[in-house]
Formats: C-alpha cells, sequence, structure tokens
C-alpha cells in the first residue's frame, strides 16, 4: 500500500508540467518582443482604458473607431504629436497596443487554465504548487502593472513614467526566468525522483543580478528615448563621456538623466557580460553547454545594442536588441540552473 505522499508523487507528472511552463515562457518571449514594438512605434498609449473582460473585443465599426479615435485625442500625446493623425493611422498603433494587451490574455489562460487542470488531475509535483500559484499571482498583477504605467502617460505627461516602464518589463521578466528556473526543476525531478529544487549559486546571483540591472538601465533608456541622444560608438560625439550635459551630481542623473541613462547602459553592459562569462565557464565545467549559449547571445546582445545606437534606433535592429534580451535570460537561467543543482543523498 502507498503512502499518501507516494500516492501523490505517483499521480505527479513533472515532465508534462514542465514542457507547459516553457510553452507559456515562449509565450511570454512573444509578448516582450510585441511589448518593444510597440514602445517603439509610440503606440502605447493609444487605448485609454482599460477593459480586462470586454477590452478583447477591438472596435467592429467605423462609429466605434471613431469613438476610440476620439478619447485618443483627449490625451497629452495627440495634442503634443499627433494632431494630423488620420483615423487610418490610429489604427495602425492601435493595433500593437491591442495585441500586446491580447497577449497578456492569451497567457494569462494558457497559464490558469492548465494549472487548474494540473491541480485537479493532482498531476503537480508535492511543494511546487505554492511556487506555480505565487507565479499565477505575479503574473496577474504584470495586468495591473502594465494599466498603471499607460496611466502615468494620459493625463500630465506625454508618454508613460520610465520608471513604471521599469517595473513592468522587469516584472515580465523575472516571471520568464521564474518559469524556466521551474520547468528545469521539474524535468530534474523527472529525471530524478529524489532530487531537490537548484539552489542559486553565487555565480548564478551575481550574473542574473547584474543582467537585471541592465534590463532595469534599458528599460530607462527606451522610456526617455535615451538611445537617441548619442547615435556614435564607443564615444559619445567627440569624448567618452560629452561635455555641458546639465548634471545635478546626484544619484537622479543615473535615472532622469537621458544622457547619463545611455552612458550607463552602454558601458554596464561590458561588466554583465563578464559575469556571464564567469557564469558560463562554471556551467560548462558541470556539463552544460548552455555556457556555450551564453557567451555567443551575450556578444550578440553587445552588437545589437552597438547597431542600435548606430542606425539611430532602427525598429528592427531595437527590437532584435529586445528579443535577445530575452534569449539570453533563458540561457542564462539554463547555465545558472545547471551550477546549482544538488545531487540527492540516498
Amino acid at each position: 500500500m502507498l503512502l499518501p505522499s507516494a500516492a501523490f508523487m505517483s499521480h505527479a507528472r513533472p515532465r508534462a508540467v514542465a514542457r507547459w511552463l516553457l510553452v507559456v515562457a515562449a509565450l511570454i518571449v512573444a509578448m516582450v518582443v510585441v511589448g518593444g514594438i510597440t514602445r517603439l512605434t509610440e503606440s502605447g498609449l493609444s487605448i485609454t482604458r482599460w477593459q480586462p473582460i470586454s477590452g478583447i473585443v477591438p472596435p467592429l465599426n467605423d462609429a466605434a473607431w471613431q469613438a476610440e479615435f476620439d478619447r485618443y485625442k483627449r490625451i497629452p500625446e495627440y495634442a503634443a504629436f499627433n494632431r494630423d493623425m488620420t483615423l487610418t493611422g490610429f489604427k495602425a498603433i492601435f493595433f500593437w497596443e491591442y495585441l500586446h494587451r491580447l497577449l497578456g490574455r492569451v497567457i494569462g489562460l494558457a497559464f490558469a487554465l492548465p494549472l487548474l487542470w494540473f491541480a485537479v488531475k493532482r498531476q503537480i509535483p508535492r511543494g511546487y504548487g505554492i511556487r506555480l500559484v505565487a507565479l499565477l499571482a505575479l503574473g496577474g498583477l504584470q495586468g495591473g502593472i502594465g494599466w498603471w504605467m499607460v496611466a502615468s502617460g494620459l493625463s500630465e505627461r506625454t508618454d508613460v513614467s520610465h520608471l513604471r516602464l521599469a517595473v513592468h518589463l522587469v516584472t515580465a521578466l523575472v516571471i520568464l526566468a521564474g518559469l524556466v528556473w521551474t520547468a528545469l526543476d521539474l524535468m530534474q525531478l523527472h529525471r530524478d525522483r529524489l532530487a531537490t529544487p537548484a539552489r542559486l549559486a553565487p555565480a548564478a546571483l551575481l550574473g542574473l543580478g547584474l543582467l537585471f540591472v541592465q534590463i532595469v538601465w534599458g528599460a530607462f533608456t527606451a522610456g526617455l528615448n535615451a538611445g537617441y541622444a548619442f547615435a556614435s560608438w564607443p564615444l559619445m560625439g567627440d569624448s567618452l563621456f560629452p561635455a555641458g550635459v546639465p548634471l545635478t551630481g546626484t544619484l537622479v542623473d543615473a535615472v532622469d538623466n537621458p544622457v547619463m541613462v545611455q552612458f550607463i547602459h552602454r558601458w554596464l553592459a561590458f561588466v554583465v557580460g563578464a559575469a556571464l562569462f564567469w557564469l558560463a565557464v562554471r556551467a560548462t565545467r558541470r556539463g552544460s553547454r548552455a555556457g556555450f549559449v551564453v557567451v555567443g547571445l551575450v556578444t550578440l546582445q553587445i552588437f545589437l545594442g552597438i547597431a542600435t545606437l548606430m542606425t539611430g534606433v532602427l525598429i528592427e535592429v531595437a527590437v532584435a536588441h529586445q528579443a535577445n534580451a530575452a534569449l539570453l535570460l533563458i540561457a542564462t537561467v539554463f547555465a545558472a540552473h545547471r551550477i546549482g543543482i544538488r545531487k540527492a543523498f540516498v
């Protein structure tokens, strides 16, 4: 006769749960890409209301489109930059924001419904239910954070707060990292029923921590349009740091000054690269190919960042830069997880 815990584990399907989580992770990568396009095309304020349920239905006739356009005309962005916009032009920016929100709803359902099914079937391994519910709750919070970000640009500002944009992006990537890490734990459990969750080793903590700091400054760069400040590299104009830039001499400069934000983002990349290279070496020594992927992606990311600057933030290059950041995060999680695996004692 099986004990209750053994009976529970006999129903558990860690590999199936892991595969589902990786599918959701792929959807989040798509969400990050669409979010980047939404930001770069200045489409984020085209929908001025938050309607989690009814908002899934887009305007279906000319009157509904005109009403949506009229609401957009009331916000500062339209008055400042888009007074000559036609209804056709509005539909173009509406598309990207609508797609971004629609993907958010799809991801929510793609996570919540299978989670309920796995729970009912008792196929979630013991100890993982709370983690999955926490990720679901964070995903729900992300929807609120998204509206909180959009709301910052609807009354007094002509764009969204770069601070709120950073919170929105980082939350999405924390969820992405959490899904991938949990999937890897579950795959390890599938291979060895005595396996315990991987720990976060010091090299992993350093690499992931610095990568997230760089992502924050990347969000600041996007939110402040700091990428347009200087389209040259390695110098900013004629010097490493341009003269005559008004600075307060406080930490505010690092967050709010577009020139300083671009300076930090462009040079912090090499510090992050060094930390990830160290992590990659550690993972390779543990027999993981993820280390090679990390080195390749971080090199590509630096080149894409330079190309983004030197092309004047060409949208295709900038979107590739953001998409590669998400892929680099996934590869880093794989490497970090590998060095954190602990062998079970029998």
